[in-house]
């Protein structure tokens, strides 16, 4: 490294140090660019308008100031573990309090330390190209060994947190029920109490006639029947206005915001079969479901859209899109369709396409250059009962094939209505 660059890295009184060292400095000196590069990037995958993110000036400025820690954990791993620095684990606490208010999922956590763990090693091999550093590999790999294991100790105690406040709701949820249970129990219990009385004397009447006055009886019963009913009704309305149970696996989310984290995935390998992924930038729905399972659907559906585009069409492309009203989702439900120029599939492959194991173009793999398990399409289809949604293809040999993906946990407002709103 030569002496200009030791400068830049360092101030002109610092004494010279290692390769761990330069970068630790040089990850404290850009603590606030750093911070505001993940912000940019999580804006992209949150269901939360930016400024909701990190909410408050104090929340934001946690970022820099762990991210400080985390150079000084680079430098001198040997001055605090980690894991024992009480500031780091503070604020990290402090982050999974902030998702769990915001009704996040794991999901969303584990991917929010994914992403913050790409802009610092991007970051650490932008500036050892910079300042021309030839460091040994062991020295190399000790730093990166460092830094996933810091991020590894973020993201358990953030996502420990998470789950431990998402616990304590689901006891207190657990007890509310159980009271709930034994209310309605009691409410119940009476009129159907005062029945069975009325119908043994009822019952009576017909043995004997004139023993009870049988219209009396009759109207007692009915009376209490109604009451039931109402009651009845009453715990429907209060099983809709609860709405989708929170877990600390669903969260509201775009979908398009999945579908463009599954488009940015899949960009190299799109890029390799000169393939154009087309996300729809308005319109699409919210959703109330499991976004890990959702990723997951979308990105076995896309993936096996760009395998087996048609190498002969000029232009090939993917398209993800709310389907048209024409469509006729059923009331509370909305759908989406991911529409491809391939191949195609012809009837009797479209009869077998969700079986496990089952490979619609297996005689074409070896052309294209593609392998699996025929699996991918059963995931779907189990994923989607998981989301409580369904999933249907229709195809056309050398014309392309459309899912369509409908789901019943919807949100209301497309996405872009929300964001307006």
């Amino acid at each position: 490294m030569s002496s200009n660059a030791l400068l830049l890295a360092r101030g002109p009184t610092d004494p010279p140090s290692d390769f761990a060292d330069v970068l630790a400095t040089r990850i404290q000196a850009e603590t606030d660019t750093l911070a505001a590069c993940w912000l940019e990037e999580l804006t992209r995958i949150l269901p939360v308008a930016a400024g909701n993110v990190f909410p408050g000036r104090d929340l934001l400025d946690h970022i820099p100031s762990l991210l400080h820690e985390v150079g000084g954990y680079l430098r001198r791993p040997e001055a605090e573990e980690f894991g024992a620095n009480t500031s780091v684990i503070e604020k990290a606490r402090e982050l999974g309090l902030m998702r769990h208010r915001q009704r996040a999922s794991v999901h969303q956590l584990l991917r929010e330390y994914e992403i913050l763990g790409m802009v610092l090693e991007d970051f650490l091999v932008r500036e050892t190209q910079r300042l021309q550093l030839a460091p040994p590999a062991v020295e190399c790999m000790a730093v990166v060994g460092r830094l996933n294991r810091a991020m590894r100790i973020l993201q358990q105690v953030t996502v420990d947190t998470f789950v431990a406040e998402y616990t304590e709701t689901i006891d207190q949820q657990t007890q509310r029920l159980a009271s709930f249970n034994r209310t309605i129990g009691h409410e119940l219990r009476n009129p159907l109490g005062t029945m069975q009385l009325a119908l043994a004397l009822l019952e009576k009447n017909a043995a004997s006639p004139g023993v009870v006055d049988a219209g009396r009886w009759h109207a007692v019963l009915q009376r209490n029947i109604d009451h039931m009913v109402s009651i009845l009704r009453s715990l429907e309305s209060l099983t809709r206005a609860a709405g989708t149970p929170d877990t600390p696996t669903r969260q509201r989310i775009a979908l398009d915001a999945v579908a463009g984290e599954v488009a940015r995935q899949l960009a190299d390998m799109a890029e390799a079969r000169g393939v154009e992924i087309v996300v729809a930038s308005s319109g699409m729905p919210m959703l109330h479901v499991d976004p890990a399972r959702l990723e997951l659907v979308l990105m076995n559906v896309v993936s096996n859209a760009v395998k087996y585009a048609d190498p002969a069409k000029p232009r090939r492309v993917v398209e993800v899109l709310p389907a048209a009203e024409s469509d006729g989702a059923p009331d509370g439900h909305c759908a989406v369709v991911v529409r491809d120029n391939g191949l195609g599939m012809s009837a009797d492959v479209l009869a077998r396409i969700f079986q496990p194991f089952f490979r619609g173009h297996a005689d074409s793999d070896g052309q294209l250059g593609n392998s699996g398990s025929g699996l991918g399409l059963a995931i779907v289809e189990e994923c989607m009962r998981a989301l409580d949604g369904t999933v249907s293809v229709e195809s056309e040999p050398g014309v392309g094939t459309t899912f369509r993906l409908t789901f019943r946990d919807c949100d209301g407002a497309p996405a872009d209505d929300v964001a307006d709103a």
